[in-house]
């Protein structure tokens, strides 16, 4: 078992004995796409494999977030944000925009582009250096800020 996977497994014993419901219901949700992937893949999940599934979780309940207030849904709102809190626990934490300006810089002297038609090639090797540590629509607006 992976750290993440012994991690889920310890809050969730202790989620049980509080009684936490909220925690236990998520803990479960990560716990299960978690084995799902695995057995999807056939193999034990790499590090960059779980931080993915993670990723896809804290995305998920960000874009239920955004449905819900424009629905007028304060309930689902508040119930969806402590979700988020949750699974905020296991995710590593996303860089800064400075940070991702930083590598999208460093990428450009790098692979040599010189303009717009380039972005192809920086978008590729810029998430292949941030993958699962940056969102995709900051690094694309930050190449395209950059390539002029």
């Amino acid at each position: 078992m992976s750290q993440l996977q012994d991690q889920l497994t310890a809050d969730l014993k202790t989620a049980m004995k509080a009684h936490d419901k909220m925690s236990l219901n998520v803990i479960r949700m990560i716990k299960a796409a978690i084995q799902n992937e695995q057995v999807k893949v056939g193999h034990d999940l790499t590090e960059d494999e779980e931080i993915a599934i993670l990723n896809h979780e804290v995305k998920t309940r960000q874009e239920s977030i955004n449905e819900f207030q424009a629905g007028n849904r304060q309930d689902l709102v508040d119930a969806t944000n402590a979700e988020l809190e949750i699974v905020n626990r296991y995710a590593p934490a996303l860089m800064t925009a400075d940070e991702v300006n930083q590598v999208v810089a460093e990428t450009i002297a790098q692979v040599g582009a010189t303009g717009k038609g380039d972005f192809g090639k920086v978008m590729g090797a810029v998430m292949g250096k941030v993958k699962g540590r940056a969102d995709g629509n900051m690094v694309k607006s930050a190449v395209q800020a950059q390539l002029v």
